[in-house]
């Protein structure tokens, strides 16, 4: 085969799946409101079902409604039947995954399901199936053709049912007004769980600000950059007037000779970039970045002078 056949044999894969995702997508309407305002009705769990590999599709469908604050559990067809049905309440909602709609696996626990009272979610290609005939809401896969060369591998339908999976799982997020902080409050270990959850007042510098008076010279500013970490802060009656760093220093020793007497007030950049210490750290890193600063000043919710951050803190406390 060569390299121009095996690329082709790839995006046919790719182009027949992304064709069928846009067919989803023009047809989903009515029946898609309905799953997504019974799942948002849901009192219990979600249950979510499927042999092979529906099923995989299933679990990871299960991991996300879970992690986006929806209570959800996969639930093998066989093992349901076996006892595994126990943990199946009335109050819970059941997403069934087949392709056919007819697999033998699940017939069994369709029935089971509707002697519970659990209403059900059905995914499938067949609208004329069992599972579409028995489910409360049917989602259309729509799917005719697999990007398997022999339309046998589940390729496209378990690309569109994951897809679906989560279009379900956003919409519901949106219902139940999740948002971001209560997203890192499912993560609290990972990187995105420290940029959603870490604010500026954790990471700051509270105590022995590098503070001067509007009539300090720069001999009392050269002391606070050296000490403080390149950053001296202009304040009058407890707000912030102006700031001066390590590269004001700089740019003064190449202007004049004798910079000790200079006033602090001819260097200072006046109405300096500030963050506040209910903000989160990650958004005063995007601002600190963008604009080339290494340090703030923290004001508190009267914009008066708490703190100083520092980008290496914040770097340091993995919200960049």
């Amino acid at each position: 085969m060569t390299a121009e056949q095996i690329t082709a044999r790839g995006k046919r894969v790719l182009h027949l799946e992304a064709t069928a995702l846009a067919e989803v997508e023009q047809s989903l309407g009515e029946d898609f409101v309905r799953a997504v305002q019974l799942l948002a009705a849901c009192r219990g769990r979600v249950i979510i079902a499927g042999v092979g590999k529906s099923g995989l599709v299933g679990r990871k469908m299960a991991a996300t409604f879970t992690s986006t604050g929806t209570p959800a559990m996969f639930l093998h067809p066989v093992e349901s039947v076996h006892g595994d049905l126990g943990i199946v309440g009335a109050e819970d909602v059941a997403i069934l995954i087949s392709k056919s709609g007819e697999s033998q696996e699940l017939l069994a626990l369709i029935d089971a399901l509707s002697r519970l009272g659990v209403h059900i979610i059905g995914m499938t290609a067949d609208r004329a199936s069992h599972l579409a005939r028995h489910a409360d809401v049917t989602l259309d896969l729509g799917v005719r053709e697999e990007a398997c060369p022999h339309d046998l591998a589940p390729t496209t339908s378990t690309t569109v049912t994951m897809a679906l999976g989560d279009a379900l799982a956003v919409a519901l997020m949106g219902e139940k007004g999740f948002r971001a902080e209560d997203f890192a409050r499912f993560h609290p270990g990972g990187s995105l769980g420290r940029r959603l959850l870490t604010r500026v007042r954790d990471v700051m510098v509270g105590t022995e600000l590098p503070v001067l008076g509007r009539g300090a010279v720069m001999r009392e500013a050269i002391v606070l950059l050296a000490e403080r970490r390149g950053l001296a802060v202009v304040v009058e009656h407890g707000t912030v007037v102006g700031v001066v760093t390590a590269g004001d220093l700089t740019r003064l020793w190449e202007r004049h000779a004798d910079v000790l007497s200079v006033p602090v007030e001819a260097v200072m950049t006046v109405a300096p970039r500030m963050a506040h210490d209910y903000e989160l750290g990650s958004a005063v890193v995007h601002r600190m970045e963008t604009h080339g600063i290494m340090a703030m000043p923290v004001l508190d919710e009267q914009e008066q002078l708490v703190g100083v951050v520092h980008l290496h803190d914040l770097m340091r406390a993995g919200v960049a």
